[in-house]
């Protein structure tokens, strides 16, 4: 999403050749082929391990620092192959989407930009603060030591990184909108006068 705003707003003329349906196959096929070679590998590691404590785990979803927890065997080899290929998962994405970025606030506060290049930014803005919150939390689940473990917040983390950023889009996106704005400033000036 960030680059196809990036050549949207920093080269429309080329919108076309640079947003061809190949290209959009391709990245988003770059991303499910790593993020499955990531899952399987930590699923492959994780299945055949000893498992010495409770096999119950207090958890909305089953993730592998969970399980790598309550094995009994030594799994400090595991935690630095998986912190490598986890850096790998959060660096290249978050690098492209603040190269975007980057390139999109050069562009929106040069010499050359217009009205329009303001109002993309809010736009930008608002996904920044969607991705940033998938981001911040992903990485508070996956790259935290296995040692410091806590169910709580791996639930709370999880929270975060699946129901909130869904259900912050269409309201950051909507607040946008102008009739959206007018109606809720009625409903809250509604709301405080009958108070």
């Amino acid at each position: 999403m960030s680059y196809d705003r990036y050549v949207a707003i920093c080269r429309p003329l080329q919108y076309p050749v640079l947003m061809r349906r190949r290209i959009c196959y391709i990245m988003s096929g770059g991303v499910w082929f790593w993020s499955c070679v990531q899952a399987l590998t930590c699923s492959l590691y994780v299945l055949p391990l000893p498992y010495c404590k409770s096999n119950v785990i207090k958890h909305n979803m089953c993730d592998y620092p969970a399980l790598v927890q309550l094995s009994c065997s030594d799994n400090s080899a595991f935690e630095k192959t998986i912190y490598i290929g986890d850096f790998l998962v959060f660096l290249i994405p978050v690098s492209i989407i603040l190269a975007s970025y980057i390139a999109i606030l050069l562009q929106v506060l040069g010499p050359r930009s217009s009205k329009r290049s303001h109002k993309a930014l809010g736009t930008c803005l608002s996904h920044l603060c969607v991705v940033g919150l998938f981001y911040g939390a992903s990485m508070l689940t996956y790259m935290t030591p296995v040692s410091s473990y806590s169910a709580l917040r791996s639930m709370i983390n999880t929270l975060f990184t699946t129901i909130v950023p869904a259900t912050m889009n269409p309201f950051i996106y909507s607040l946008r909108n102008r009739d959206v704005s007018a109606a809720l400033r009625k409903l809250f000036a509604k709301y405080t006068l009958h108070k």
